[in-house]
């Protein structure tokens, strides 16, 4: 079909669409609903089958390229997704004018605060039906979507056999966590407010595009849930949108909402009515709102998502602890908290013989909390004075640079050109020194915050160059053990690692490690993931006696204060396993991978990126017990998931994919591991370019497997080539180069050039002398046993 320019379509589709109009084999009946984008029908589907659906539909004269990305993503999440409380996709296409359309599920159903006020349902009976709500969210999540709009509108309720049944609708905003939702690039519209003011956490509120998680969704929920339980929102509406764009944002990033039954006491004559909404008085139902629920709503709408709840399953599990009147995560962990839950359960038990006691004690508790309770919200109160004040400011400085950062992308700046994630990158970290530096803290903030956007890419060069800037600045501007300065340093050392700068990485860790101990504890999330970093560059250094110990104090620490479930936890038990296949006991390492893969399944799904991180190093360590038929059909597996959930072009499928060829090489099928190779190294060099580590890992592999075939001249041929991208994009004397050079000198050594297979055995050993004691069982190098000069260099790497 030609392609019409935009103002030909725009004339063709004058109508928005009519009642009695029919599209495709629907039949359109009623409108229902208008978006910013679409417009939502009842049809009546005529073939091959008659039922009632609903038919969204792009708006006449909106068919723009944003417009459709954003709609091709809410229809391609849907038809992710099947959930009893997420309403499901039938169908898909386009109009005769061209306009892309979705059939889904027809919900006859209304908002879900509004289903509950009409309904009366008490405090249990909402929270027993949001539970289905977080279930259905949990279950998009799996899926790597991120709703970013939840509200009461888009969760509808409808009656399904005499029960209420929530239905979550309108993914026009959502976001793919792991893989890209549309075959266009569909980012978060900078400048852009994405997603509904009321219901919108913090980072999106950023407007950055950069920094949105699952967490955001849980923000979200949390909102509902405050609405659900007090019949009012945190911020008044009305006043919220009369601010203005900044100010929104900014109370969304700054101001902390009252609790639940603190908003509750300001509602005046509105008390009675949300009281008698959930069958009961409004003496009653503040009792109720304190201590649990306000504490479970609380962590919920935390500024620092890192204090949330880290999934939607995790806040359905403390809704029920609370339901059950067992103690919630949310609440403070004191015996006093503990013990009036016990009370709660047993009640008949001790009542009667607690009576007198509990007078006593909660006379003398009551007059002691409450004068601390004065004294700290007053201090508090002055300290968020003082922030209030600085972070104003900061956040000023922040919107105006982040303004002209993005400015990249104007198309007076841009000129034509596609602006990639990477130039904006690099214009914002060029501009620090210039635009912050009357803020050195707020400076060394961005340079940290930008130094981990080059890690995730693969950047490292760049990634170690600006963290090391804001370790500098926080040294010298705040102080060597502040938690902030403390945590940069952290990060600094892991890069120092992955660059291969094994000596400056460890003594930066060690000496930020008993700091931490001491001014956040062993038990600080900062801490803990110092001591995974530290455990890691043991493991680089082959120094397992030092990580493997490090490592279980953490799974231990984790599992006592996160519980044996928590995602953290489980990552650590999956460290165990790292650090006992890279010891070569890979005994162990499968039985510990057999149990944090079921552990992942049951908590997470078997589609989530942890789970199929856990399989792929299943069927590596199968692969290296040589159980090649077991490895190969857990690689499949891994790799079909990730192909489905991740794309094909996805670094971690690619991985998968690079596995499947490490089998086929090992299974002398050598034709089949070149294809596989080669396709993988394509990919990569497509997405991540040349010279990234992937790449050279991929491309080691290929030489590998040639040589093993006995193709000398081509696997020569590959060996330099991956010599030259490790030396552009590796530290010079990186131990990966000692693979390489054993390589080539094992090309040389099958010529019979044994001088210059000796000259890179000799720099091999220097780069990694562990190579030294696997010199001689090398068939190739067989010839050169009892070489004067062979023998030198196999003994000088036994001495280091």
């Amino acid at each position: 079909m030609e392609k019409k320019e935009p103002a030909e379509r725009t004339a063709t589709l004058g109508s928005a669409g009519e009642t009695g109009q029919t599209i495709g084999p629907y039949h359109l009946r009623q409108k229902i609903g208008e978006g910013g984008m679409g417009e939502v029908w009842v049809a009546e589907q005529l073939k091959p089958l008659r039922r009632t659906v609903a038919l969204k539909v792009i708006k006449a004269g909106l068919d723009t390229k944003q417009v459709i990305a954003r709609f091709e993503s809410e229809r391609q999440a849907l038809a992710m997704m099947d959930h009893p409380a997420i309403a499901k996709v039938f169908d898909a296409g386009e109009t005769e004018q061209g306009r892309p359309y979705f059939v889904m599920e027809y919900v006859h159903g209304i908002p879900f605060t509004a289903y509950c006020d009409q309904n009366r349902l008490t405090t249990q009976e909402r929270l027993e039906l949001f539970k289905h709500v977080c279930e259905g969210v949990q279950h998009a999540h799996q899926k790597g979507i991120i709703h970013r709009d939840l509200k009461p509108s888009n969760v509808l309720v409808a009656v399904q056999d005499d029960r209420p049944m929530p239905k979550i609708i309108d993914f026009g905003v959502a976001k793919a966590t792991a893989h890209r939702l549309t075959e266009q690039t569909m980012f978060t519209e900078l400048g852009m407010l994405v997603g509904t003011p009321e219901y919108m956490s913090p980072e999106q509120a950023e407007m950055s595009g950069l920094d949105v998680d699952t967490r955001a969704d849980i923000y979200s929920l949390g909102i509902m849930l405050y609405e659900l339980l007090v019949g009012a929102l945190p911020f008044d509406p009305a006043t919220l949108r009369r601010a203005g764009l900044d100010a929104i944002r900014r109370q969304i990033r700054e101001v902390d909402p009252p609790r639940p039954s603190t908003r509750f006491s300001t509602l005046g004559d509105g008390t009675a009515a949300a009281a008698r909404n959930r069958r009961t008085e409004p003496n009653r139902l503040m009792s109720q709102l304190k201590g649990d629920l306000d504490w479970i709503t609380m962590k919920c709408l935390e500024k620092d998502r890192i204090r949330r709840y880290a999934s939607a399953s995790d806040l359905a599990e403390d809704l029920e602890r609370h339901m059950s009147h067992q103690p919630v995560v949310a609440g403070p962990p004191s015996a006093a908290y503990r013990a009036r839950k016990f009370v709660r359960r047993h009640r008949l038990g001790v009542g009667f013989a607690a009576t007198a006691v509990l007078m006593l004690v909660a006379f003398a508790v009551t007059t002691t909390v409450q004068a601390r309770r004065v004294a700290r919200e007053r201090d508090r109160a002055n300290q968020e004075a003082e922030r209030a004040n600085r972070e104003a400011a900061a956040a000023t400085e922040v919107a105006d640079f982040l303004t002209g950062l993005f400015r990249v992308s104007d198309p007076e700046e841009a000129r034509g050109r596609t602006v990639t994630a990477r130039e904006v990158l690099d214009k914002g970290a060029a501009r620090i020194d210039s635009e912050l530096a009357k803020d050195p803290v707020l400076q060394a903030r961005l340079l940290m915050t930008m130094g981990d956007v080059y890690l995730n890419l693969g950047v490292l060069d760049r990634a170690e160059e600006l963290v090391a800037r804001s370790v500098a600045i926080r040294k010298e501007r705040l102080e060597p053990e502040a938690p902030d300065t403390l945590r940069a340093s952290s990060l600094l050392g892991a890069i120092y690692d992955l660059r291969g700068k094994t000596d400056e990485a460890e003594r930066l860790l060690e000496s930020v490690l008993p700091v931490e101990r001491r001014v956040l504890g062993e038990d600080h999330p900062n801490t803990m993931k110092t001591l995974v970093n530290l455990a890691n560059l043991y493991d680089s250094q082959g120094r397992y006696d030092k990580s493997g110990p490090l490592k279980k104090e953490v799974f231990e620490r984790r599992r006592r204060v996160l519980g044996p479930d928590n995602l953290d936890t489980l990552g650590s038990q999956y460290n165990l396993a790292v650090s006992a296949y890279r010891a070569e006991n890979f005994e162990e390492a499968e039985r510990l991978l057999v149990d944090v893969t079921a552990a992942f399944t049951r908590v997470v799904g078997s589609d989530h990126p942890n789970t199929l991180t856990a399989k792929d190093l299943l069927a590596t360590v199968y692969l290296r017990l040589g159980r090649l038929a077991e490895a190969g059909q857990v690689y499949k597996d891994v790799y079909e998931t990730r192909r489905r959930v991740l794309g094909p072009d996805h670094m971690d499928t690619l991985g998968s994919e690079l596995g499947l060829a490490n089998v086929a090489s090992k299974e002398k099928r050598f034709k089949d591991a070149e294809a596989l190779y080669r396709e993988t190294l394509a990919a990569q060099e497509r997405t991540l370019g040349r010279d990234h580590i992937d790449a050279i890992s991929t491309c080691a592999s290929l030489g590998n497997m040639l040589i093993n075939a006995g193709r000398y001249d081509e696997a020569e041929v590959v060996w330099k080539d991956t010599l030259g991208r490790m030396e552009r994009g590796l530290e010079p004397g990186h131990p990966a180069t000692a693979n390489c050079l054993v390589s080539l000198a094992q090309v040389e050594a099958h010529r019979g050039r044994n001088a210059a297979a000796l000259r890179l055995l000799e720099r091999a050993v220097r780069a990694d002398p562990g190579w030294a004691p696997d010199l001689p069982q090398i068939p190739q190098f067989k010839p050169l046993i009892g070489n004067p000069e062979f023998e030198k260099i196999v003994a000088s790497g036994r001495k280091q």
